[in-house]
């Protein structure tokens, strides 16, 4: 089931959706999930936060594995389809330039995205 979630501090509905999947997934605020991004950002020498080699970086730092779907239908996924059959876990979902977190069959957006294909999701071992 679709969860509104928006932790932006100024309650924008912005691009930042790596952002707002990443304060769940990590279990941190907007803030510091905006500050791990932008460090690892200038790691890489990169001004874009939102690439995804800098936010799959940030997520392999805290423990996460990508796995990927098939995006060609019928054999794809929805977002709704995953949380259906991943009633359990945390996990990141990535669709076409749209990032998200689904925990335990729920997913958490500013929009209700559970039509989006999910191309990959990153998960945790223990999860």
């Amino acid at each position: 089931m679709w969860r509104q979630y928006n932790p932006n501090p100024n309650g924008l509905n912005t691009d930042d959706c790596v952002a707002r999947a990443l304060t769940l997934a990590l279990d941190v605020d907007w803030e510091t999930a905006f500050f791990l991004l932008a460090l690892m950002a200038a790691q890489m020498g990169v001004v874009q936060l939102d690439l995804n080699a800098v936010w799959w970086a940030v997520l392999r730092q805290h423990g996460y594995y990508r796995k990927s779907l098939p995006d060609d239908c019928p054999d794809c996924y929805t977002v709704r389809e995953f949380c259906a059959e991943h009633p359990d876990g945390k996990y990141v979902l990535y669709t076409d330039r749209h990032v998200l977190t689904a925990i335990d069959g729920d997913w958490y957006d500013s929009a209700d995205s559970g039509n989006e294909v999910v191309i990959y999701y990153w998960y945790r071992k223990e999860d």
